[in-house]
């Protein structure tokens, strides 16, 4: 079987570790928390309230992307959480991986995004941040593999989404 990587991607409130989480489960896979990626620094000036550049990301990007494939080629699947905002993002994640990446947006409405993260206890990104990180979002163009789906929608609901599309799929 070729090893294959889902990447549930999008900005933070929108439930990537919830749904990657779930469909890593379901599908007896490993799961890969973005946010474990992030060096102390990184997570102490997002925790402060200024955005990362990309200087900051690159090294995140490199170890995440490396481990998505690492994990998929000793597993056949692995699923990740990252905010993967800019197509030059997931470029570099598939690079680092060494593989095809998919990638699943969940897409949601300002407003419910600043009351997801509002009532989330003990995360470092704060609400504040959540401005920069839509005006930072390349949603993924035609040409890339991805799904977009609906983040209202419930996790179950997305998980089966998310499986029946990759599953038509080619690697």
């Amino acid at each position: 079987m070729t090893p294959r990587a889902i990447v549930v991607m999008g900005v933070s409130g929108s439930g990537k570790s919830t749904l990657g989480a779930l469909l890593a489960e379901r599908q007896r896979a490993p799961f890969l928390e973005g946010d474990a990626f992030h060096t102390d620094a990184s997570v102490a000036k997002m925790r402060s309230g200024q955005p990362l550049d990309d200087e900051d990301r690159w090294p995140w990007l490199d170890r995440l992307g490396r481990a998505i494939g690492e994990a998929a080629e000793a597993q056949g699947l692995a699923v990740a959480a990252c905010s993967a905002l800019k197509r030059s993002y997931r470029e570099r994640l598939e690079a680092a991986a060494a593989m095809p990446l998919m990638f699943v947006l969940l897409d949601a409405d300002p407003h419910e995004l600043a009351g997801r993260m509002a009532s989330r206890a003990g995360h470092y990104m704060p609400a504040s941040l959540l401005d920069s990180q839509l005006s930072a979002l390349e949603r993924p163009g035609p040409d890339e593999r991805a799904l977009i789906l609906d983040a209202h929608l419930p996790p179950d609901r997305l998980c089966e989404t998310v499986w029946a599309w990759a599953c038509e799929r080619p690697v």
